[in-house]
């Protein structure tokens, strides 16, 4: 099934002068014995619950391991799991971490310990790309961005033992050469069964939107690419038979899986022939079209997840949200709800624009429209996007371990922090009490989104001001 091509189009993609795929085959076949990478996953240190409980499988670093395991033998080590990095390295050749913001500290506490023991050390993920600087102080190598498309030079130049400071690709292979992710490096884990039992899939990279507060367009540029509709789609047959059911529950790690709307409908309309069920992250720019909702429930989609941010035009606005409209958003959840579709909402709190009002707003709008699963963050400016370089003299701190957006960073204009943080206590505790939760929920499937309610109501109720300085 073939589909149009993406606006940006990728093409002729050839490694870095003086590679080959040629070179490389030659050279991993003059291994004596296969090099032996340790991948590992950090653990958080945040106070919150970040990575506690379930959680999603690392649907990147499984890729990684795919892509790795061609010419490597692979360890993989998830932390979040209650694995641990062993302190003898002495066994692996190379040490592989991924890296955001928030686990950031944790990944450079593995790399000097790497370091130390004379291993080859290779950072990747959005932390390291953002700050590649800070994070080569940490190991032989950054990865600027994704792997695969600097992967026949980083294999190379390991198997040379001549590593390069970083590895950035000039252009970006197309999503056709992707393989298939192989789970057993997950699925084997001693501790899988603390996996949720959502199976990660990815559709499409990039978002042309270019949010000043997201990280997407650094990694990714201006980029939108998609995979064929063909392989998408044989990759959830392929689970569907490994598991021996129809029903299996898939969740989109797409950053903006409807940006091309035809690509998007198109693939619904396969999906719904197969009878599996999904979740994804959405733009609302088109959701407020009732057919495309329509057709979202009909290919089995059981949860959105919305990035409403704010009830603020001005915020909006500050913060070039251009797909959110405030006249759509109640429009854009009946749609939703009238094909029993459920919604993440995610709110966020702290902007300059931000008054005591805006938290009373956010819930109004929560309750009317019976949002199942309200999440709340505070603004965070993260490293190398504009929004950081704007705010950079005003956050707080740069500790690492407290940029998981629940934490508070600086004061907005209209409100003092304390207040800040008073009312934002206040709104989750009031949104997350029985009542609330009831009239709600009320009427709704008794599934998940229910448990995680209970959960966050149990939560809530131990919140203060002071977790989140």
């Amino acid at each position: 099934m073939q589909t149009e091509q993406s606006d940006t189009v990728i093409s002729s993609f050839a490694p870095a002068a003086g590679y080959s795929e040629e070179l490389l085959q030659q050279l991993a076949s003059q291994q004596k014995s296969r090099k032996k990478w340790l991948l590992v996953q950090p653990v958080s240190n945040t106070s919150m619950m970040v990575d506690s409980g379930t959680v999603s499988m690392p649907l990147n670093l499984i890729m990684v391991a795919t892509i790795v395991g061609k010419l490597f033998d692979v360890t993989f080590i998830d932390e979040r799991l209650g694995e641990r990095v062993p302190e003898d390295l002495s066994g692996y050749d190379v040490i592989a971490i991924t890296s955001r913001t928030l686990n950031a500290s944790k990944a450079y506490r593995i790399g000097d310990a790497a370091i130390r023991q004379g291993k080859i050390v290779i950072l990747g993920g959005v932390h390291p790309t953002m700050l590649q600087e800070e994070a080569s102080q940490h190991c032989t190598s950054v990865v600027y961005g994704e792997i695969e498309s600097i992967w026949t030079e980083l294999a190379t130049d390991v198997l040379k033992g001549k590593m390069q400071p970083v590895y950035r690709a000039k252009t970006l292979k197309p999503m056709s050469d992707m393989h298939r992710p192989d789970f057993s490096y997950a699925l084997n884990a001693k501790n899988a069964k603390k996996y949720s039992s959502l199976i990660p899939i990815l559709a499409t990279k990039g978002c042309p939107v270019g949010c000043n507060f997201c990280t997407t367009p650094t990694i990714y540029g201006k980029n939108y690419r998609y995979r064929e509709l063909d392989l998408v789609l044989e990759e959830m047959r392929y689970h569907q038979d490994r598991l021996g059911k129809q029903k299996i529950n898939f969740s989109f790690m797409d950053d903006n899986i409807s940006f091309r709307p035809k690509y998007f409908m198109t693939l619904l309309e396969e999906m719904a022939k197969i009878g599996v069920h999904w979740n994804a992250n959405i733009s609302m720019n088109f959701l407020d079209k009732p057919e495309v909702a329509e057709l979202a429930g009909r290919s089995g989609c059981d949860l959105l997840s919305i990035g409403f941010e704010s009830l603020n035009p001005e915020t909006l606005k500050s913060v070039q949200k251009g797909s959110n409209r405030l006249g759509n958003y109640e429009k854009v959840v009946s749609n939703l709800h009238n094909n029993g579709i459920a919604i993440q909402g995610y709110f966020m709190f702290g902007f300059d624009n931000d008054t005591e009002e805006s938290f009373q707003l956010t819930y109004d709008f929560i309750m009317k429209n019976r949002i199942e699963f309200p999440v709340f963050s505070l603004v965070t400016p993260f490293p190398g996007t504009p929004y950081f370089d704007e705010m950079k003299s005003r956050v707080r701190h740069l500790d690492w371990d407290k940029y998981d957006t629940y934490h508070y960073m600086f004061e907005p204009n209209k409100m003092s922090g304390e207040k800040l943080l008073e009312n934002f206590v206040k709104l989750q505790k009031e949104v997350y009490k029985g009542r609330s939760i009831m009239q709600r929920m009320k009427g709704k499937p008794l599934n998940w989104v229910w448990f995680v309610n209970y959960m966050m109501h149990r939560f809530t109720k131990k919140l203060s001001p002071e977790y989140y300085y």
